[in-house]
This record gives structure tokens, sequence and C-alpha cells, in this order.
């Protein structure tokens, strides 16, 4: 039978539960044991996917083809294991799910309430992810902060869930401030009181407290809190802040947290096998050359948006020991005729365009990649990163002037990019695009095949929109290699030109496989050239 662990937060958003809760599973599973991760976010929307990027950041995407939230990116990249749809519960996925059965008839007539009915579909939820996953111990992050009006369901929830399981089997992290003030030069730890008090009110005691602060506590303000949340000193663990987050996991290790957990589970306390962990510390501590990658996007006013594929280069850059420093590029800045691209991209080693949806800044990301064509700058497109290499290809190089994709143009007549047939009967937005993994045949003595070294692949999608296959034939005849294909479907996954240090697109999403101690084949070559580049 699983074990759980619930990660809340209080005070105010922000103080890294999602980072707290990536930690615990990283030192659990390096003492041995199988973890599983799950975010509850009490948002309305069955899923973020049709959130705008520049509210929420971005979507990642699971290999079952879930739309969730950036965390469980952050929980990919620290544990390493591939999550699923259990992963990422809303309000809205538990509202929709318990108004489904009620029109079905599966509540035999009763009265629907948010007790029991809403709290159930919660508590199943959590208990899937043990059964699923087949999990020794699941950890769970709970969205939003303690005394929010919309996570209230789901804290009455684990109430109940501590209740039927005993505190053997569940236990409670809550992460709080502790902020320093310094007018009087003292940490205050009267927010966390308030915040350990607002969550006993819900019938939940804490059994760790996380605290966030910018420096250490001393034992004096240990002692403070450990009275006021009823817990031994030693369950008091502290959060400095630290510009390495991969440092967090090891401070928390330095002060046991693991241990303190699997004593509370009666499970076996193991030695802990950290060392790749020690060296990718190592590595990003003593990082000795630089590079400037231009990410030429529509949403980069959050760096957010493009989480995934920022966490992806600098892993890349981990490997040859280079730091990556990122170039915001404002595709809507590049459109002006009057736009210098030279002087944008003085002192860019490689051009990356991810990916998006809509047509604002759509032609400065063309006049980008054409930039980084015709100057032998490495590019890496993604997405509609690979549609806008197949735009740019098809006017400058094919000499179709008016090619474009159905999503910019509908009446386009040249769609180069087009909806395919099992695409254009959909009406709804959400959760109806080429999602999760697909399969991908790569093409002998490309680029690819030396990237991947493997003859098939599968990597995750999110889009809805493909190469439009009537055009096949004039691209190749103008040297584009097509080098992967799905199998099943034929349509194009990768694109890639020959005579170019190094340009090449997909329509699939390399970032979310990427992790900080395995980069991706595709950031790694990217990131390779454009060193040789700058060389």
């Amino acid at each position: 039978m699983a074990k759980y662990v619930f990660v809340t937060g209080g005070v105010c958003s922000g103080l890294g539960k999602g980072i707290t809760a990536s930690s615990i599973a990283l030192l659990l599973k390096a003492k041995g044991y199988k973890v599983f991760m799950q975010k509850f976010d009490p948002y309305m929307n069955v899923d973020p996917g049709t959130m705008s990027p520049i509210q929420h950041g971005e979507v990642f995407v699971t290999a079952d083809g879930c739309e969730t939230d950036l965390d469980l990116g952050h929980y990919e990249r620290f544990i390493d294991e591939e999550l699923n749809y259990t992963s990422n519960i809303t309000n809205g996925k538990i509202y929709s799910s318990v108004i489904e059965k009620e029109r079905v008839g599966d509540f035999l007539g009763s009265t629907i309430q948010i007790v029991p009915h809403i709290s159930n579909e919660i508590k199943n939820k959590i208990y899937e992810a043990g059964t699923s996953s087949g999990a020794d111990i699941v950890i769970t992050e709970i969205g939003g902060t303690v005394g929010d009006i919309e996570s209230a369901v789901m804290l009455e929830s684990l109430r109940q869930f501590r209740l039927e399981m005993g505190v053997n089997n569940s236990l409670f992290v809550h992460t709080t401030l502790v902020p320093f003030l310094y007018g009087s030069n003292e940490l205050k730890t009267k927010p966390t009181q308030n915040s350990i008090i607002e969550l006993r009110r819900l019938g939940i005691q804490p059994d760790i407290i996380v605290t966030r602060a910018p420096l250490d506590l001393g034992e004096h303000v240990k002692e403070k809190i450990a009275l006021f949340g009823s817990i031994p000193i030693e369950n008091i663990i502290e959060a400095k802040d630290e510009a390495n987050i991969y440092q967090i996991p090891i401070n928390f290790h330095k002060q046991h947290i693991e241990d303190i957990i699997l004593k509370q589970f009666n499970l076996k306390v193991t030695k802990s096998n950290l060392n790749e962990w020690e060296d990718l510390i190592s590595k990003v501590n003593n990082l000795d050359k630089e590079i400037e990658i231009a990410l030429v996007g529509k949403y980069v006013e959050l760096e957010d948006a493009y989480l995934s594929v920022k966490e992806a280069l600098k892993a890349a850059g981990y490997k040859y020991n280079t730091k990556i420093k990122i170039k915001w590029v404002n595709s809507e800045d590049l459109e002006p005729n009057k736009t210098n691209l030279k002087d944008v991209f003085k002192n860019t080693q490689g051009i990356i365009v991810p990916g998006g949806f809509g047509s604002r800044g759509i032609e400065g990301m063309i006049k980008a990649c054409n930039y980084a064509r015709i100057n032998k700058i490495p590019y890496l497109g993604i997405c509609l990163g690979m549609q806008i290499a197949v735009i740019e290809f098809a006017r400058n190089v094919c000499e179709i002037t008016d090619a474009s994709s159905r999503e910019f143009d509908e009446l386009c007549p040249n769609p180069v990019i087009d909806l395919m047939a099992d695409q254009k009967a959909i009406i709804n937005k959400g959760g109806t695009l080429r999602l999760g993994n697909y399969k991908c045949d790569l093409k002998k003595g490309t680029l690819a095949f030396k990237d991947y070294k493997t003859d098939s692949i599968f990597e995750r999608h999110r889009h809805r929109y493909e190469f439009n296959n009537n055009y096949k034939d004039i691209f190749e005849k103008n040297g584009l290699i097509f080098s992967g294909i799905n199998p099943d479907t034929n349509l194009v996954e990768i694109i890639e030109l020959e005579n170019h240090p190094h340009f090449i697109a997909c329509q699939f999403h390399p970032e979310f496989k990427s992790r900080p101690t395995k980069p991706h084949p595709l950031f790694d070559s990217f990131i390779k050239s454009s060193i040789a580049n700058k060389k």
C-alpha cells in the first residue's frame, strides 16, 4: 500500500512548494523507494490547455497526452520519472467528473454536495495515483495558499484522508514564509504562526514545517516555530534562498527530511545515493564558458512561458561546462522593416524558435529563421518553430511567395501548414490537440539520426496543424530533408538542411523529455554546434 506526502503552502504563493515537493521525491528515490508525484490546482479550468502562457506559464505535456501545470516539468526533471493523467488534478476536472456521474445517475438520486461527493472524488484521485503508479510513496502538492476559498474543499479532503489512512500512511509538509525586516534586523515568525493556525482551523496538523527565509533561522527562531507548530525542532526544515535550485535537495538532505518521513511511515531508512545529483551541482557551480542563445518568441515577457525550453538549454550547457545566456527576443519587435537583425543577433551563437499559437509575431519569427539559415547560425525550431522554418523555406527557396499556414490565414492559396482531416471537424479547443507520445522513424545519414543514434523515437506533441504533404516533392527538390516521419500517419516530424552547420526543426516538444543530468539529444546537438559557432 502506498504512503502519501502532502505539501501545502501558507502566507503567500511563490514560496517554492513545487521545488520542495520535487526535492522530497528526489531524496526518497535516492533511498531506493519508488516515487510518484501529483499536483492539485484549485482553479476551475479542467486543465491549463486553454490558458494563456502569459498568465499561467507553459503547459507541460505528459507522455500519455495530459496537458498539465508547469510544476510537473519540475517534478519530471528532478525525479526523472514519467508522470501521467493522474498527476494533475484541478477543481474543474473534479467538478466535471462529479457532474457527469450525476447526469448518468451514478448517485442514485442523492443530493450532490461538496461533502461528501466532491471531497470523495478528490480522495479517489489521490488513491488512483497510488494504485496506477505502483509507487511506494506519492507526493502531492496542493496549489494556492491555505485560506484560499478555491482550495478549501481540497484541504477538507486531505483532513478526511488523514482520518482514513492514519498518521503512519500520510504526512503533511507545510511551507511558510519567515520574512526578514530590515528596519529591526530580525526574522519574524508571526506569518508562519498565523498560517499554522489557519491550517489547524481546517483540521490539519502539519508534521513538517519548511521555512522559506533569506538567511539561517538560528535555534531561537526554530524553537519558537516548533513550539507553535507542536512538532519537534528537528522537523523544522530550513529552505534558505539559493541561487542554484539544484542545491535545495542537498540542503534538505543535510537536515534529514527524508529520514523523518520514512520513520513516520515505519519504512526502512536506507543509505542515500546522491552521487549523480552532487556531480550536477558541482558542474552548475563551475561553468567556465558562456554562449548567448537568442530565443525568439511571442510570450517572452513571462519567462515561465518557456520554462522547459529554458531548462533544456541550460541542461545541455551543463554537459559542456557552458553557461547559457538566453537573449529574450520578442518576435513582434523584429517585424518592422527598419529592424536591423544584424544588431539584434550580433552576439548570438544560436537561434531557437519555440512553440506557440496564433498569428501574432509570426513574421518576426520568419525573419529570424531566414537570418539563421542565410548566415549559417545554428537553428533549432520546436513545434511552431518547425512550421516557421517550413514557411520561410517555401517563400525564399521554393519561391512560393504566398506560402503560409491555415492557422494564420484561413484563405491562404498555398497552405504549406494545414489542418489534417481528423482535426477539421473539431469545435472544442480544450484537449483536442495532437497530444503526448507519438512514434517517429529517423532517416539514416541525417543530423537527426546522428543526434538520437537510433532508428525510432517517441516524443511528446502539443499542436493541431501539420506539414502539408502535398508540397513534399517541391521541398525535397529544393534541398529540404525530411529526416523524421511518423510511420503510422506519414506526418512530418523532423526537417533539416544540408550545407548548414546546424539547422533542424521538429514538430514535437523535445524540451519535455530533457533532464538536468540527461540533456535531450536535440538540445545537446544544438548547444554543441552553438559553442563551435562561437569558436
